[in-house]
């Protein structure tokens, strides 16, 4: 049985891609199958796995608009066991197209009904909004993992993640759980970030992943080579931080 895990935080620049893509390659390398869902109109998921996002003919926008199903668009990538479903800029248009739709916060998760079994993990890399897009990506995930940067405003905009995350429990998805909080971009030399930690983890304690994903220049280059941190640089420490994180996901849902 799959599992479907959202990548989400409105913030953008929290590391939800970088996570999206590097966490759906370790856990490839650990021989899980796993499919990354692209439901960003940027399409950096796409890119940053070799994808020429010019070239994306069916996407995700189709398979919200149900024009195409999922496993057709499915798209093989270079890295082991990893399958994508990309995106594409016309992605911009669903929030607007779904708007006065039947159950349409349910798109994406009746798209999936039929390939959920075929994986061992659904990643969503969410758009940094609280749309419709993500929307339908947390009423179609068993739970959310939610990136945040050891910066000073990390905590700005959390409640609103959770109070978001409260009401689709309410309203669409009872069983929505909260996978874990990521502490992503940490630099040991800053206090600043050494207080994010402790202040995040004192507030939310079990909630968060004991991996935490250092500042790693490395890990930022990758995308532009279009590759995961696994196929780029192996031995980096941003590689070792995601594979910790990929064992703990797998511990986790054992």
């Amino acid at each position: 049985m799959g599992k479907i895990i959202a990548i989400a935080n409105q913030k953008g620049g929290v590391g939800k891609t970088t996570t999206s893509i590097n966490l759906a390659a370790s856990l490839g390398v650990l021989e899980k199958k796993v499919l990354l869902i692209d439901a960003d109109p940027q399409a950096n998921a796409t890119s940053g796995l070799g994808i020429d996002v010019e070239n994306v003919e069916k996407g995700t926008y189709q398979v919200l608009e149900h024009t195409a199903s999922a496993a057709e668009v499915v798209i093989k990538t270079s890295s082991p066991n990893l399958s994508v479903i990309p995106s594409h800029i016309d992605l911009v248009a669903i929030e607007i197209e779904l708007v006065d739709k039947d159950q349409r916060e349910y798109m994406l998760k009746k798209a999936l009904a039929p390939i959920k079994d075929q994986y061992d993990y659904i990643l969503i890399d969410c758009a940094p909004s609280l749309g419709l897009l993500t929307l339908n990506a947390l009423t179609a995930a068993d739970s959310v993992m939610i990136p945040i940067q050891c910066e000073y405003f990390a905590l700005e905009g959390l409640g609103k993640l959770l109070n978001t995350i409260k009401s689709v429990q309410k309203i669409h998805n009872p069983d929505l759980d909260i996978e874990g909080l990521l502490l992503t971009m940490y630099d040991s030399r800053l206090r600043l970030s050494n207080q994010v930690v402790e202040e995040v983890q004192k507030h939310f304690n079990e909630m968060v992943f004991t991996t935490i994903i250092q500042r790693n220049v490395r890990l930022s280059e990758a995308p532009s080579y279009g590759e995961s941190i696994i196929n780029y640089d192996a031995a980096s420490k941003g590689a070792a931080n995601y594979l910790s994180l990929a064992h703990e996901v797998i511990k986790k849902n054992k």
